[in-house]
């Protein structure tokens, strides 16, 4: 099975003309796309805008994915980023340059946790390259006693729920060859799709919680922080319409502003429209129900990594979706860097650490004119005496 990806994952090298808008159907390269059909595995592939069928041996992927657990302790290196929207290319030179992956694009990041925090799909035209490659380090990372955890984002759930308002045109082109409407290729008769129905939606690492837009209080206060129920619960309709879900309760769930994959709330150009204007206690208050210290998220742009609240908040959507530039974030012994394209760390200073240090530095320097002083004082005094 693993050789069958590694060939696949040179495939997209060979995708040449993807980003021109002058994209033809005859100039068209896509796939795989991998569906299963009774016992039997169908291969798909696209190449110059032809269409190529192949029934492959039916032990060359895995066809049955579990669920794993939401929650991870003692795990000594972690890096995340989010929003990679089919930037294949430019999330490959990110990884290597940061050594997360090798020059061949295998797992290089050793027993450490790679967390991807929702949105590989729509607006790029690499999507499924991106999906095949987190499809063969997840595989490589278990072996070498590290994990990657490809959480599901908005944009994951609006491709499953068929609201394709977003998606690349090449993959317009791509369900018209193939007869398929572009969520279909990722339905739950194929491999992709039945792996991407096993992902969670949030998980915590250590004191880190991992999730795509965010936490809000009413959500916890609604739903609980239960991780695994919560995993559960978004998982359980996922094939669901969005059309169709308007006129349900699960909604909101998916698609409310509160909830997990669409929260924006703790970023200060979203304060009106939310209504909420946090501060450092609401955010204590959110991470002591969810008994944390640091979310993790994605979903709103910048232009690097950043840190709120004195560092218990990350955003780390840096706008890879721009096709320019993406940092990656790195936590090692809860200390916490920005690992930016071409590998160069920089450390984000914990404010109240940085003025304990100030003033220890302060009273150590008070404390050595005071003592100065004293022996100064009792210097004058015996030079006087023996006077």
């Amino acid at each position: 099975m693993n050789k069958r990806i590694l060939i696949l994952l040179f495939f997209p090298i060979i995708f040449f003309g993807q980003g021109k808008k002058d994209l033809k159907t005859n100039k068209l390269f896509d796939g795989p796309y991998i569906f299963i059909k009774e016992n039997k595995l169908i291969e798909k592939t696209i190449k110059n805008g032809k269409v190529y069928s192949t029934i492959i041996n039916s032990k060359s992927y895995d066809t049955v994915f579990y669920p794993e657990k939401s929650t991870f302790s003692k795990v000594k290196k972690i890096v995340a980023l989010s929003d990679i929207h089919g930037q294949y290319d430019l999330a490959v030179e990110l990884l290597k340059n940061n050594k997360i992956i090798d020059k061949k694009l295998n797992w290089n990041f050793g027993k450490g946790h790679l967390v991807i925090v929702g949105d590989i799909f729509d607006r790029g035209d690499k999507i499924n390259e991106v999906l095949w490659l987190i499809y063969k380090l997840e595989i490589q990372a278990e072996k070498k006693g590290g994990k990657v955890h490809f959480l599901l984002g908005n944009h994951e759930f609006m491709v499953l729920q068929k609201d394709l308002r977003y998606i690349n045109k090449k993959y317009k082109i791509t369900s018209k060859l193939l007869g398929l409407e572009y969520n279909e290729l990722y339905g739950d008769q194929t491999v992709l799709g039945r792996w991407l129905r096993s992902k969670s939606t949030i998980i915590k690492i250590n004191d880190n919680i991992f999730v795509h837009g965010g936490v809000s209080e009413e959500f916890i206060k609604k739903h609980g922080s239960d991780l695994d129920k919560l995993n559960i619960m978004m998982r359980k309709n996922i094939d669901f319409p969005k059309t169709e879900m308007k006129s349900s309760d699960f909604y909101n769930l998916y698609y409310g502003q509160k909830g997990l994959v669409w929260y924006r709330g703790y970023f200060e150009k979203y304060f009106d429209m939310y209504k909420e204007y946090l501060k450092d206690e609401d955010i204590t208050r959110i991470l002591n129900f969810i008994g944390s210290e640091h979310i993790v998220v994605g979903h709103c742009s910048h232009d690097e990594i950043v840190q709120l609240y004195n560092n218990k908040i990350f955003g780390v959507d840096s706008s890879i979706k721009k096709g320019e530039y993406g940092e990656v974030l790195f936590i090692k012994k809860k200390r916490f860097f920005r690992g930016d394209l071409n590998g160069k760390l920089s450390e984000f200073i914990d404010i109240k650490i940085e003025n304990k240090n100030k003033e220890f530095l302060l009273f150590f320097f008070i404390s050595l004119m005071i003592l100065y002083f004293i022996y100064f004082v009792k210097e004058h005094f015996s030079k006087d005496k023996l006077k």
